[in-house]
């Protein structure tokens, strides 16, 4: 190997020494002017790469939600739903069939946007067709039956048990005098008989014919011995058990509506208008409901679930117990204001409850009130908890209107 003798070993140690000083200053300009050493920089850059690859929230598309569609994406009702569908005459049959939104909207209208989901390598099918679909697989494609179609019955298709996102709009003033009206569907004409809300004694019979139209007692006792929907247990004392006849029901489909708004009659707003009554909720109304007391008591009819889950007042009042079924239905409840889409217009005020001779709000609580009794243990006992009536607001604050409905003493 060539050496050259005129390089001393001190110039090597200088000329080493230089390489060295400019390496390192090489490295100090990389990490940048903040001083950062290399590992805080390369800590940095690993941050910025989690930054960058953080992944949004799934979705879930088994679970269809009219709120993303309606208020997100702005879509109007017939993007998705078409009147009437195709199977208006095969769900009803014959004469009592009416043209009528009888079936989940067509995959075209999803596939506008959900192709991916349509064709999502998912086992036994992609989550999104669970939305309309029973079994979910390539060989059974039976659909669940329509939410409106709450009239039918067909065992083959099942209904879906979900809560609805949506509040029916039904101003019970306008209806007042018309709700009794005889629809001939045989000359296709209208014809209304006066039904009036009237006051009379409450403890007669004495409920407005037109309210029968719609509410009747749902699974009353009747002359059954059993009081309770379910067996209770022995050892239940005075703890709270569902009884029968604690519900009334409500129209389920679109075939009372039919009687009077449908594409023959003209009377606004048409059937194909599902926005003027179908008001998606604002937000989620408190309810006197507690799941895992229904689940305790075995409680699986879907009528009752529904009925119960939407309680915003009494969670444990029966209209079949008591003195209640001789009551007429203005005595507790104010039509006039009454609005399905308001559900605060639904809430029974508990001056109700006090009655023409005071039934469960008296005077004091020797007379026997039930809303006294309870009133004065909770101002005994911050940890008391109003079981009488409530389920879950009972271990709330006591609201105003519970103080109000309680007689003021009389002063000399």
């Amino acid at each position: 190997m060539f050496r050259d003798k005129s390089v001393t070993k001190p110039q090597v140690i200088r000329l080493l020494a230089l390489v060295v000083g400019v390496g390192l200053s090489l490295i100090s300009d990389g990490a940048g002017s903040s001083g950062m050493t290399l590992a805080q920089r390369s800590a940095q850059t690993r941050g910025k790469k989690k930054t960058a690859v953080a992944k949004k929230p799934r979705v879930d598309y088994a679970v269809f939600s009219h709120q993303t569609h309606v208020n997100g994406q702005k879509l109007a009702c017939d993007s998705c739903h078409k009147f009437p569908t195709r199977n208006w005459k095969e769900v009803r049959k014959s004469d009592v069939a009416f043209e009528d939104v009888a079936e989940f909207p067509e995959h075209a209208s999803c596939l506008n946007c959900h192709r991916q989901q349509f064709f999502a390598r998912e086992r036994p099918a992609p989550a999104i067709c669970s939305n309309c679909h029973v079994n979910v697989t390539p060989r059974n494609t039976a659909r669940f039956l329509f939410p409106s179609l709450g009239d039918v019955t067909d065992v083959s298709r099942p209904r879906r048990n979900s809560a609805s996102e949506f509040a029916v709009y039904f101003p019970h003033a306008t209806h007042m005098d018309v709700i009794g009206g005889n629809f001939q569907r045989s000359n296709r004409d209208v014809r209304f008989v006066a039904a009036r809300f009237q006051k009379e004694k409450p403890k007669e019979e004495s409920d407005p014919k037109n309210c029968v139209i719609c509410h009747q007692t749902y699974q009353p006792q009747g002359d059954s011995s059993d009081e309770y929907v379910t067996k209770p247990p022995r050892n239940l004392g005075d703890a709270f058990w569902l009884k029968k006849g604690t519900f009334k029901t409500i129209p389920l489909s679109h075939a009372a509506c039919s009687t009077c708004h449908n594409t023959e009659a003209g009377i606004e707003p048409g059937p194909s208008k599902c926005e003027v009554c179908h008001k998606l909720l604002p937000e989620k109304v408190p309810v006197d409901f507690d799941p895992k007391l229904a689940e305790t008591i075995g409680v699986t009819d879907p009528i009752i679930v529904r009925r119960w889950q939407h309680r915003m007042s009494s969670g444990s009042f029966t209209h079949d117990g008591g003195a209640h079924p001789g009551l007429s239905c203005t005595t507790c409840h104010n039509i006039p204001s009454m609005n399905t889409a308001e559900p605060k217009s639904l809430k029974v005020a508990v001056k109700s409850c006090g009655g023409a001779e005071g039934c469960h709000v008296t005077a004091t609580s020797d007379e026997g009130g039930a809303l006294n009794f309870e009133v004065d243990q909770r101002k005994a006992r911050v940890d008391f908890e109003c079981t009488k009536c409530h389920l879950v607001f009972g271990r709330q604050p006591l609201p105003a209107s519970h103080l109000e409905a309680i007689p003021k003493p009389v002063t000399k």
